[in-house]
């Protein structure tokens, strides 16, 4: 007898209270593996696809393609246990799927598995697998079917009825198949206005700006709409706007229109870091001091470090081994306050965030056992980080848990800031950007390679002879690295 298991989305970790479907990985009516992911949503920190614990079939979901959903909310119902008599005792070449897909998945997902996200702790082979599609459907076949035929299926609760998948997921599907050629090729064989574009985020920036995007030509595979292709289309609109208005104000046929003001919702990752900047700002009394370094003999040591052959190290990963260094002195620094105990936590590992710019807007990787790691490791670590980052391919987990933050807005061509300290952290370095500049160096006027430092610091957990501490130490460490070095 078939039980019918609600999932519901899960706690995605460090405050984040809801999420963005994206794109959904399985139909109504398709036998699913527990732990096999059947939805991936954007939250405010990274694009997450999401396990379900339970094995069966699908029998409803809930929430369209672009549709917030808040933690706790239903995402899917699998009747467990159900799987469909033409599928019962089939082996995997039957239907295409690979080895360990379920035959019948009552024994073990009668209980679920617990896991609720990819990398903490699911399966990694039961993430592999190829879905089963009953009845014959796969992507092909869900392409062809009329967007109104699909859009049918729903109910009006959101969710989508069995046997009737909804038209986010099969244009999804569609898009996702090559075999028979170019997405929009598909959309025209199904007879409908469907478009080559899979992420609804792309579609509503296009709805946003009244952008019609049967006219805007995919650059991606198959065809597929990028964000990209968007913002061009829209930026092209926007310049010959503005050139047909000058024309018009030349000759004086008719005043231009007027601008008019912009909002910007507060969703996603801007909504999340005004809600820390805020929250940061309300709980945590900060202060910061700073003090101007000469950089000169860091640079040379680098350039020594970086002989042909050897692996490459970047100046921030010499910067993050001095402010491990630091911590080591003045662990004060690498703590939180827990507010419901009223305690100073001391963390022992130092897991160091790093502020990254990236087209999603500004985010924090986290080196983890930054302490540890030697400077050509944490240069590749860096690296790699800042790649994926911008790649918007960043897990939760690389994310997260940090415990102190480096930020080099020196990259930016400024010299000093006073930043909002990443909270629960308690301090944040800050380095400015390294210029030429007069400085009396063994008593004579010369020009130096100058950077300012700045140490912003939670007062709670220390004072000022502490912070201030911490950031000379920093400063000599800049000026002076060869015996820092030496031990690394």
């Amino acid at each position: 007898m078939a039980v019918v298991r609600e999932f519901t989305l899960p706690d995605l970790g460090e405050g984040l209270t809801e999420a963005t479907i994206v794109q959904w990985m399985v139909e109504v009516g398709e036998v699913v593996a527990v732990d096999q992911p059947v939805v991936e949503v954007e939250t405010a920190k990274a694009m997450v696809e999401v396990p379900c614990p339970y094995g069966g079939v699908v029998t409803a979901r809930f929430g369209a393609e672009g549709a917030e959903v808040p933690v706790g909310a239903p995402l899917v119902t699998v009747a467990v246990g159900a799987v469909p008599d033409d599928l019962a005792g089939t082996g995997p070449s039957a239907h295409g799927s690979e080895a360990g897909a379920p035959a019948g998945p009552a024994d073990a997902a009668e209980a679920g598995s617990g896991n609720v996200l990819v990398g903490y702790g699911t399966s990694a082979a039961a993430a592999r697998r190829r879905r089963i599609r009953p009845g014959g459907t796969g992507p092909a076949a869900g392409a062809s079917r009329p967007a109104e035929q699909v859009a049918a299926g729903q109910d009006s609760s959101g969710a989508e009825a069995a046997g009737a998948p909804g038209a986010g997921a099969v244009a999804a599907a569609g898009a996702r198949t090559g075999a028979n050629g170019s997405a929009a090729a598909r959309a025209a064989e199904a007879g409908s206005r469907t478009v080559a574009v899979i992420s609804p985020l792309v579609r509503r920036m296009a709805r946003e700006h009244d952008l019609d995007l049967r006219e805007v030509t995919g650059s991606g595979r198959y065809g597929l709409i990028l964000r990209t292709d968007v913002e061009c289309a829209i930026r092209t609109r926007q310049e010959q706007a503005t050139a047909g208005a000058g024309v018009t104000d030349a000759v004086g046929a008719a005043a231009a229109a007027p601008t008019g003001e912009e909002r910007i919702p507060l969703r996603g990752m801007l909504a999340a870091a005004a809600e820390k900047f805020s929250r940061s700002r309300r709980e945590i009394p900060e202060a910061t001091c700073w003090v101007d370094a000469d950089a000169t003999e860091l640079l040379a040591a680098r350039r020594a470090m970086n002989v042909p052959g050897a692996p490459k190290v970047s100046l921030l990963a010499l910067l993050a081994r001095i402010t491990t260094a630091a911590l080591a002195r003045f662990p004060q620094l690498n703590s939180t306050v827990d507010t419901k105990t009223q305690e100073i936590v001391r963390l022992p590992a130092v897991h160091l965030g790093f502020a990254a710019q990236t087209d999603r807007g500004l985010v924090v990787p986290v080196v983890r056992d930054a302490h540890a790691r030697t400077v050509e490791d944490l240069s590749a670590e860096f690296a790699r980080l800042t790649e994926t980052a911008r790649e918007g391919g960043l897990s939760l987990a690389e994310l997260t848990h940090g415990t102190f933050t480096l930020n080099n807005y020196g990259v930016f061509g400024v010299d000093g800031s006073t930043p909002i300290i990443n909270h629960p952290e308690a301090a944040m370095l800050g380095v400015g950007r390294i210029a030429a500049k007069p400085w009396v160096h063994d008593g004579e006027l010369a020009v130096r390679q100058v950077v300012q430092l700045s140490l912003t610091f939670d007062h709670r957990v220390c004072d000022g002879g502490t912070a201030g501490g911490f950031l000379r130490f920093v400063a000599d460490c800049v000026e002076q690295p060869a015996l820092l070095l030496r031990g690394m």
